[in-house]
């Protein structure tokens, strides 16, 4: 696989057009700290990292709203890829939807939101859109 990233957000995106409530995806430390990123911003239920054989997965409980049956998370995008890096300054970081949605952003400190890049004043590659 060229792009585990990519392929992290692929089946969320796969899985909320299906309305599953739950996904299952294959670990790694960075898709870890994706996850915990989308717990803390409330755009998942909860998440469960299972250690099955080498590797482990990761299981994500999607939030659906009760009443529209409508999920947290609208959309999301891949920003930087193998083939096209995308390093920002802590100037350049991007707004999603002017503050509404969030960048995530792999920095010398570890992967936090764009929010919070800004705060600490730390650049780095801006992984993906999510909103």
């Amino acid at each position: 696989m060229t792009d585990p990233i990519a392929d992290y957000l692929t089946r969320l995106r796969n899985a909320i057009s299906a309305n599953h409530r739950v996904v299952e995806i294959p670990a790694s430390n960075l898709k870890k700290e994706i996850t915990k990123i989308l717990l803390k911003k409330g755009y998942i239920l909860n998440y469960k990292f299972v250690e099955d054989g080498p590797q482990g997965s990761i299981k994500i409980a999607l939030k659906y709203d009760p009443l529209s049956k409508q999920n947290a998370i609208k959309k999301l995008v891949r920003v930087s890829t193998p083939g096209l890096r995308r390093y920002v300054g802590h100037r350049e970081i991007p707004r999603v939807l002017n503050g509404l949605g969030i960048a995530v952003i792999s920095t010398s400190q570890g992967v936090i939101t764009d929010k919070e890049a800004r705060e600490l004043k730390l650049g780095g590659e801006v992984l993906c859109y999510i909103y």
